[in-house]
């Protein structure tokens, strides 16, 4: 279920790199002397540390160049088995690592700005070097730019349909990489620096070209792909369009968009043909790390990043010139698309955890559904609720932006709740938001439904497989289903933050008892449910009953494991716990 925090010591390496990277000699110092305090300073020419678990044996050889994908970012991948992995996913059934294509892939003509191209499934249309962690690593960095020079010097170039980005996490890359000679290169193949922060990594990729983006939606099946130095590779989190996504270092992802595909065992394949009409392989690129240790020992200075860091506040004459009123309270705009005042506190009544009566399953998913799938923040498609919304309040679709931008906004949120394109409810005949309305007998949006089904006071739960809610920790995928009027989720097992957060909106998270699960229990979620608690209490992992309206019957365990989620939970969340103290200090003071 993931750690919330890992120790580990620190070396004279991590020291030089506190320095390089302009920190003050005071805190250098009281980072060393605290650690070694602490007894984790590690230096290697005494005893090595013993660990209560035991030693993990590394050997240096034995780690291979690798990239995860294509759907999430566990699912590692050694660089020799990229083909035949890719190869195996297309026929694999549809899930985390299958596409359930049954036809034999075959090339396929793309036409974009009057040339043609041969293209099949794995071929790629976006690459960014992207992500404020994994470019903030100065080795990586150099060592793309240097592969882009001897590509550059070779000949090579990235096919011009490829979208490709270069977005890092700090002005000090673009900084360093200037001063380097570097930044041309990577230019000359297409990697201008766009901004910087969290930009492909979260879904902020942009639009594809528009002959590209046709051509996928009228070859639906076609598995197009995007390689990126990201943290997160979620299905739709990159882009709608790109079923595969693949995480890579900053010079592999070069490599790969040299290539232009991802079925390719870029240990002997050829990437290309170069300027003298001799193949180039991955070898013939591929920077020395000893050269690149040397570039950051000679080249690199404290200095790029004190003066990056001492403008860090400073913004263009745009934001610079944003007029702010300094009120205590702020001033809500009524007609804003980005900024609304939330619904959270707007109940005159604080919520009280009861039995959950009548309820309809919204949603009955399965294994792995992430906080992506549950509430993205990428892009916000032309069409469905959100759409419509944005239409009504006079935006045009150029303008729509993405979910992420306008997550200050509960209308938008509400309406994007399970709008990834790749959700598989089985209560629907196809993937995406769609759900079965039992109020209209018909299959319908999601949002549409839970409108309905708020508007005539029927609770509803989600059911879910295992790790309901993995990925990122999004707040808004419990704040969403909260306003589509969620009261509980059922799941084999929860990401731990997303249990939290479901906990903190006051949607009751249940777990089904061990060997059990949707399809053991025979539901068909056509039910009405009733969860049960006695006499109204809650205890950390109780089992309480949950009753079918078809007369069938199970129990599941009440997922609160300490005394305060409990009070969150009989409050409503943690909002209304919040509220409710300041209403219990404020009737206190005034008593006295």
């Amino acid at each position: 279920n993931g750690a919330t925090i890992g120790y580990f010591p620190i070396d004279d390496t991590t020291i030089d790199y506190l320095i390089l990277t302009g920190r003050s000699p005071h805190q250098v110092n009281l980072i060393a002397e605290y650690y070694k305090k602490q007894s984790m300073f590690l230096k290697y020419d005494k005893e090595v540390p013993e660990y209560p678990h035991g030693k993990l044996t590394i050997i240096l050889e034995d780690i291979k160049r690798t990239i995860s994908g294509p759907k999430r970012p566990f699912d590692l991948i050694q660089l020799p088995n990229c083909k035949t992995n890719f190869a195996t996913a297309l026929k694999q059934p549809t899930g985390h690592k299958g596409f359930g294509i049954k036809k034999e892939s075959t090339n396929v003509i793309l036409k974009v700005d009057s040339q043609e191209w041969k293209v099949s499934d794995g071929a790629i249309f976006l690459a960014a070097i992207t992500s404020c962690t994994n470019t903030s690593n100065p080795n990586a960095m150099i060592g793309a730019g240097m592969l882009a020079k001897k590509a550059v010097e070779k000949g090579l170039q990235i096919p011009p349909y490829i979208k490709t980005i270069l977005a890092p996490g700090s002005r000090a890359v673009s900084e360093y990489l200037v001063k380097l000679g570097l930044l041309g290169y990577l230019e000359k193949l297409g990697f201008f620096i766009s901004g910087y922060g969290c930009m492909a990594c979260i879904g902020n990729s942009g639009a594809l070209n528009p002959a590209i983006e046709d051509f996928l939606k009228v070859n639906e099946e076609f598995i197009a792909c995007s390689v990126l130095s990201g943290n997160r590779n979620f299905e739709s989190r990159i882009h709608p369009l790109l079923k595969a996504n693949y995480l890579a270092s900053p010079p592999l992802v070069i490599a790969f968009a040299l290539a232009g595909r991802m079925d390719i065992n870029l240990e002997t394949d050829v990437i290309g043909i170069g300027k003298d009409s001799q193949n180039v392989y991955l070898k013939d690129l591929w920077p020395d790390f000893q050269e690149i240790d040397k570039i950051v020992k000679d080249a690199l200075s404290p200095s790029i990043f004190i003066h990056v860091y001492s403008e860090i506040e400073k913004g263009n004459s745009l934001w610079e010139g944003i007029k702010v009123e300094e009120k205590p309270l702020y001033a809500w705009r009524p007609e804003s698309t980005y900024i609304r005042q939330p619904p959270f506190f707007a109940a005159k009544e604080l919520g009280v955890a009861k039995d959950i009566e009548d309820a309809y399953c919204l949603l009955s998913v399965g294994d792995s559904v992430t906080t992506d799938h549950i509430s993205p923040a990428g892009q916000i498609s032309k069409s469905g609720p959100t759409a419509e919304y944005l239409k009504k309040m006079g935006i045009s679709p150029i303008d729509y932006n993405t979910y992420g931008a306008r997550r200050g906004n509960h209308e938008v949120m509400a309406r994007g709740t399970f709008a990834n394109q790749q959700v598989v409810n089985k209560l629907a005949s196809k993937k995406g938001q769609l759900t079965f309305s039992f109020i209209d007998n018909k299959e319908v949006n999601i949002f549409e439904a839970a409108e309905k089904y708020i508007s005539k006071e029927i609770p509803l739960i989600i059911m879910a497989g295992k790790e309901y809610g993995q990925g990122s920790s999004r707040d808004w995928a419990a704040k969403g289903p909260y306003m589509l009027g969620v009261k509980a989720v059922i799941a084999e097992s929860y990401e731990r933050i997303h249990r939290s957060n479901l906990i903190g909106m006051g949607i009751i998270p249940l777990e089904y008892l061990p060997g059990e699960n949707a399809t053991s229990l025979s539901l068909t979620f056509k039910e009405k449910f009733a969860i049960k608690f006695p006499k109204g209490e809650f205890s950390c992992g109780q089992i309480v009953d949950v009753c079918l309206s078809a007369g069938k019957n199970f129990k599941a365990k009440l997922r609160l494991d300490t005394a305060r989620e409990i009070e969150y939970i009989k409050c409503g969340g943690i909002l209304k716990y919040v509220l409710n103290k300041f209403k219990q200090e404020i009737s206190s003071s005034q008593s006295t």
